[in-house]
């Protein structure tokens, strides 16, 4: 059984693309549209679901025309719209190894500290600037971290924990 903490969201189902079924799907990052893949996981009813790709044509960098087995016409394809797509963990870390620093891999994470202190989880990545950023939230704050390999002192995947060496003064209590 596939859980979430094995699948990442790479994008969504965007609108149905003429008649035989084709969907539209915008994906978050160039990088995850490159990724091949013979089948995405779209969750119905906070299940993942494996749907298979008969076709696949880009329109943009982060943009394609997915023709998906089994949605055969717009009204089956009309089903699927506005819907989060994912792509096996595994897949996406085999691909981030090659290209080294896809922090988005680390979304879902627990951040720990040098002390063992839980700051919270990585809620999302911020690349909009030249230094990209864990944005890491818990109840009561959230902390934006640089995302380098220098902060990071050992990372548990099984369990998603990061557990990094922060300088004094960068997380103020």
């Amino acid at each position: 059984m596939i859980s979430g903490k094995d699948i990442l969201l790479v994008g969504s189902t965007q609108k149905p693309y003429g008649i035989k079924g084709e969907i539209i799907i915008r994906f978050r990052k160039a990088e995850y549209a490159d990724i091949d893949t013979e089948y995405y996981f779209l969750e119905i009813e906070g299940i993942p679901v494996p749907f298979f790709v008969e076709e696949f044509t880009y329109s943009t960098d982060v943009t394609a025309r997915v023709k998906f087995e089994d949605v055969d016409d717009e009204i089956a394809a009309a089903r699927y719209v506005n819907m989060d797509i994912y792509l096996p963990r595994e897949l996406v870390k085999s691909r981030a190894e090659k290209e080294m620093s896809d922090w988005d891999y680390f979304t879902g994470f627990t951040v720990i500290d040098q002390h063992g202190v839980k700051l919270g989880i990585i809620e999302e990545v911020d690349n909009s600037t030249m230094n990209v950023l864990f944005v890491v939230k818990n109840d009561e704050k959230e902390y934006l971290i640089p995302a380098t390999e220098d902060f990071i002192e050992a990372i548990d995947e099984e369990g998603n924990l990061i557990e990094m060496f922060l300088p004094d003064g960068l997380i103020e209590e």
